[in-house]
């Protein structure tokens, strides 16, 4: 079976302490419900979450929906953004089947990045190691003011903005990744084509503004 793998980058640094992180916790857990009722997704979708603060870890390996459990995540320390993209990257070598002339390999991975802040360690290192991969189809959401988009830009093209870090606006991002998942393993399903595009997933709500 080709699988969707679905890999959750989410700050938790202490910036996210609070309603942020609470308002994080529960859009995972109303994501895995909602994947949950959706054929297509429990059929094809594997998730990790991997969290970063002053240290990058994978909170959960890529887990099929059934058996996903939702982590403790803490706020606390920094921003070890470039961190948890060279571990999305080994995680990516180790977790993903590749394709060979004998079979066919895992979907293209789906990204969604969360931050709130700033990096605080050599993030272009962490970046460069991600790049080299070439596989994965990446959402980055800049949540609040402190986030800078331009960073976020240089990670990949597809960048949206939370203009609030608050549990209203976080719950309506992962909504959308919700929504997203689910539009692209019924594509996968129906037409065996992976996600080339921002506008082939559905609309953003009006609290999520895509940057150009």
């Amino acid at each position: 079976m080709r699988r969707l793998p679905v890999y959750l980058l989410l700050d938790t640094s202490g910036s996210m302490s609070g309603e942020p992180i609470e308002a994080v916790k529960n859009g995972v857990q109303v994501m895995i419900s909602s994947l949950r009722q959706n054929p297509q997704a429990i059929e094809t979708a594997f998730i990790s979450v991997i969290t970063f603060d002053s240290t990058a870890r994978q909170a959960v390996p890529l887990t099929d929906l059934s058996s996903f459990q939702v982590p403790d995540i803490r706020a606390s320390g920094t921003t070890a953004m470039g961190e948890a993209l060279q571990l999305l990257a080994s995680c990516i070598d180790r977790e993903v089947a590749q394709t060979t002339t004998e079979r066919k390999g895992d979907w293209k991975p789906l990204v969604f990045i969360m931050t709130d802040g700033i990096p605080t360690d050599n993030w272009q290192g962490g970046l460069a190691a991600y790049k080299q991969r070439k596989t994965a189809y990446t959402v980055a959401c800049a949540a609040g003011n402190g986030a800078d988009s331009a960073v976020l830009k240089q990670v990949t093209d597809n960048v949206v903005k939370l203009d609030t870090a608050d549990s209203h606006s976080i719950s309506k991002f992962f909504a959308w990744v919700t929504a997203s998942i689910g539009v692209s393993s019924t594509k996968i399903e129906h037409s065996g084509k992976e996600l080339t595009g921002l506008d082939e997933l559905p609309p953003p709500p009006a609290e999520l503004n895509i940057v150009v």
